[in-house]
């Protein structure tokens, strides 16, 4: 089973106000599992880094001034992703900014229902907690030391650690590739047992003299009654 962990920094809240993408990331998923292979790219958005946004991911205009715009990766984006399910935390809002791209170059808009939201998931499993990435990497105990500030594909590697628990760890994602059978986890046909004959259990001579030499050291054993 193929899944797709996708994230997206911005410029900002909302593609209807004229915000777009800066930057994407993509892990790719086998059996819930990170298979080593991503998809990342930084996108020049063709207008300016607001503050609020700055400050939330630290890529500036700047830095992006010499990246290639959206509609130069569009094709290696979308043949990564090929038709396969999209991990996302709060989907709605990257599933709406790369429609708002994606649209804006005549392409087909990603469906809402082909992306598996982890905060929904999140807010199933735990009611009333909180429910942000940072809270869900603390609950898990997965290490947050290199995450300053936001980035794609960062995020990507951190969410796929908390998928895989919100799915319930690895051993039920080892057993799910067992009904599959596939990989080192599929089930291995038992070989025939070779029949072995029983092994004898009564007491020796010896064994049988060794223990009246010691009922004669006991005071009414059990054994002579």
């Amino acid at each position: 089973m193929r899944e797709i962990v996708l994230d997206t920094e911005t410029t900002g809240l909302d593609p209807k106000g004229g915000h777009r993408i800066v930057e994407i990331g993509c892990v790719e998923l086998i059996n819930h599992l990170p298979s080593g292979v991503t998809f990342h790219a930084y996108v020049n958005p063709e207008r300016d880094m607001p503050e609020d946004a700055l400050r939330v991911h630290g890529i500036t205009a700047e830095f992006l001034a010499d990246k290639p715009c959206f509609a130069e990766v569009a094709a290696e984006f979308l043949a990564f992703i090929g038709g396969d399910p999209l991990v996302i935390h709060n989907a709605a809002f990257d599933v709406a900014f790369l429609n708002a791209e994606l649209q804006r170059l005549g392409h087909p808009a990603l469906p809402l229902e082909r992306a598996v939201d982890t905060v929904q998931i999140a807010r199933r499993r735990f009611p009333g907690a909180q429910a942000s990435l940072d809270a869900l990497c603390r609950r898990f105990e997965i290490d947050l030391s290199g995450r300053e500030l936001h980035g794609a594909l960062l995020d990507c590697r951190l969410l796929a650690e908390v998928y895989l628990e919100l799915c319930g760890g690895r051993q039920p994602d080892l057993e799910l590739a067992r009904d599959r059978g596939q990989g080192p986890s599929a089930v291995v046909p038992f070989a025939e047992r070779r029949r072995r004959e029983p092994r004898p259990h009564a007491p020796s001579a010896a064994e049988i003299a060794a223990h009246a030499r010691l009922l004669e050291r006991l005071t009414a054993p059990i054994w002579l009654q």
